[in-house]
């Protein structure tokens, strides 16, 4: 059994392959190879939370736990086995393997669903996973703008220097969002942070900030008014789409992201809501002990 490192997993998985990996996790998902269950939480009085979620497919099994802590930062770990045999294979550091595994889940919603002409993004949050969700939207699309805004104007500054590319810090949410052909919300409020009457007809948002039933970033009207509301597992999303169970949007207008849905129309709002499935862990782990194996071999 190896143990991969953060260092080891930013070598070797970028984003490029990353949405290939989470194709291929939603088609395993799609044709009944791979099974997940969905995040469960043990709850101190403390305020320490431990977080676990666990899948498995043709080749790799695992599970991924983590802790957090209002006073302190998460802490993320996966373990990798063999499916034919369930053999130990890794202990993988996954703060990384969780931040590009969430972007690219996003990256593969906008390929499907943004529309091919789509070239203004706009990105409200620029915390942990914001920066990544911007490099996956650039593994699929090319952008002609890229605006950001969060709270705190001295993070969006510093968020929009960590670029190779032009990214814009916008004074207001708003002014971010508002005429944006995709829209990227990845903050960790229990409030809507933008208003439906901002969205224009024909735009993809990807709402991945929140994962528990009482929070959420989109507002009610926003999601009643979507065409197409697409989530990464309806049994996940039970459980942890506030921005769907408080807006009261039944259950049959969630469409899963294993069918690859498409816009039918250039006017469609479209909207991802991820929650992150374990399943996602596990093939990106399961790449990244292949690399770091098939490297040691020839040294």
């Amino acid at each position: 059994m190896i143990h991969i490192t953060e260092a080891q997993v930013r070598a070797h998985l970028t984003m490029g392959k990353a949405v290939e990996l989470m194709e291929q996790a939603f088609a395993q998902l799609a044709a009944g190879t791979a099974v997940n269950h969905p995040r469960q939480r043990v709850v101190l009085p403390s305020g320490s939370i431990l977080h676990y979620m666990a899948a498995g497919g043709p080749k790799y099994f695992g599970i991924k736990s983590y802790s957090t802590n209002p006073k302190s930062v998460a802490h993320f770990t996966f373990l990798l086995y063999r499916s034919e045999d369930g053999a130990p294979l890794a202990t993988v550091e996954a703060n990384h393997l969780g931040q590009i595994r969430t972007g690219a889940a996003s990256g593969l919603a906008t390929k499907l669903l943004a529309r091919p002409e789509a070239s203004v993004l706009g990105v409200i949050g620029s915390g942990f996973q914001a920066e990544t969700q911007v490099h996956a939207m650039m593994a699929v699309r090319d952008w002609k703008e890229i605006r950001v805004w969060s709270r705190s104007a001295e993070k969006r500054s510093s968020f929009s220097q960590r670029f190779p590319f032009e990214v814009k810090s916008a004074a207001t949410a708003r002014e971010a969002v508002e005429g944006a052909d995709v829209v990227v919300t990845a903050t960790n409020s229990k409030e809507p942070v933008l208003e439906s009457e901002w969205i224009l007809p024909g735009t993809h948002i990807n709402a991945m900030g929140s994962n528990w039933a009482s929070r959420r970033e989109l507002p009610a009207d926003l999601v009643q008014r979507a065409n197409l509301v697409v989530v990464d597992d309806l049994a996940e999303a039970r459980i942890e789409s506030g921005d769907l169970l408080l807006a009261n949007l039944p259950e049959e207008r969630w469409v899963e992201l294993k069918s690859l849905p498409r816009r039918t129309s250039g006017e469609q709002v479209t909207i991802f809501k991820s929650n992150g499935l374990a399943i996602e862990d596990v093939v990106a782990a399961g790449y990244a002990f292949e690399r770091v194996t098939a490297l040691d071999a020839v040294r």
